[in-house]
C-alpha cells in the first residue's frame, strides 16, 4: 500500500508500480469518483465530505473498498492507493485481508514538504466548458485544511506500520521516474524487472 499526504503523487506512482508488478492499483479516489458520478447513495454521502476537504467516514470507505478487494482481478495481489487512512481502517483492512487470504507485504510512505504539497495542489486546474478552473478542494485554504486532517488522522499510520515492521519511506520530490526508482528500490523490486515478475499485495 502507498501512504502519503494529498499531492504526494500516490496515484501516479501507484499506476506505474502496479503495472510493473502486474497487479491492479486500487484507489479509493477512483472508487469514490465512480460512486459520485453514478450518484449512488454512498457517492452522495462521500461527496459532501470530499468537497469540504474532510475524510470520508470509515463505514462508507470500508464498504466500497471491501467490495473492490473481493473482485477476481485482486485475487493474485493488488496495490492500495489511498486506503487505509486511519488506524481503525488499518485494523479493519488487516482483518479483511486475513479473510481474503492476503497478507500486506509493505507500506511505502511518500514524503513531501508541506509547502511543496500546497504549491502542487493549488496549481491544479481542470477543463470545464472550454475554460480551466480550480476544483473547490484544491483552493489553498482547503488544501491546508486537507493537510491538517491528514496530520491528525492519517499520519499516525506511519507508526502503526513501522511497529509492524512493514514501513518504508522515500523522498517523493523529483521527476516521476526518479521517485519511481526510489519506490521500486524500497520495495526490493528491480526498476528494470520483467513485467511478469512476482505480484505483491
Amino acid at each position: 500500500m502507498l501512504l502519503g499526504p494529498p499531492g504526494a503523487g500516490k496515484g501516479t506512482q501507484a499506476q506505474i508500480i502496479a503495472g510493473r508488478m502486474s497487479v491492479p492499483a486500487i484507489s479509493t479516489g477512483d472508487i469514490f469518483r465512480a460512486n459520485v458520478t453514478g450518484q449512488t447513495e454512498l457517492g452522495r454521502q462521500a461527496k459532501a465530505y470530499m468537497d469540504s476537504g474532510d475524510l470520508v467516514p470509515d463505514e462508507i470507505t470500508v464498504a466500497m473498498v471491501t467490495d473492490r478487494l473481493a473482485e477476481p482481478d485482486a485475487k493474485a495481489g493488488f496495490l492500495l492507493d489511498g486506503f487505509p487512512r486511519t488506524i481503525s481502517q488499518a485494523e479493519q483492512l488487516r482483518d479483511s485481508l486475513t479473510e481474503l487470504g492476503h497478507v500486506l507485504d509493505r507500506c511505502l510512505e511518500l514524503v513531501v514538504d508541506e509547502d511543496e504539497l500546497v504549491r502542487r495542489l493549488s496549481g491544479r486546474r481542470m477543463l470545464v466548458d472550454g475554460a480551466w478552473v480550480q476544483r473547490d478542494d484544491d483552493k489553498p485554504e482547503t488544501v491546508r485544511h486537507r493537510l491538517e486532517v491528514y496530520r491528525e488522522q492519517t499520519s499516525p499510520l506511519s507508526g502503526f506500520y513501522r511497529q509492524a515492521g512493514l514501513l518504508s519511506q522515500i523522498d517523493a520530490i523529483g521527476e516521476i521516474d526518479e521517485v519511481t526508482d526510489r519506490a521500486l528500490t524500497a520495495l526490493g523490486f528491480p526498476d528494470d524487472g520483467p513485467a511478469g515478475a512476482p505480484a505483491a499485495s
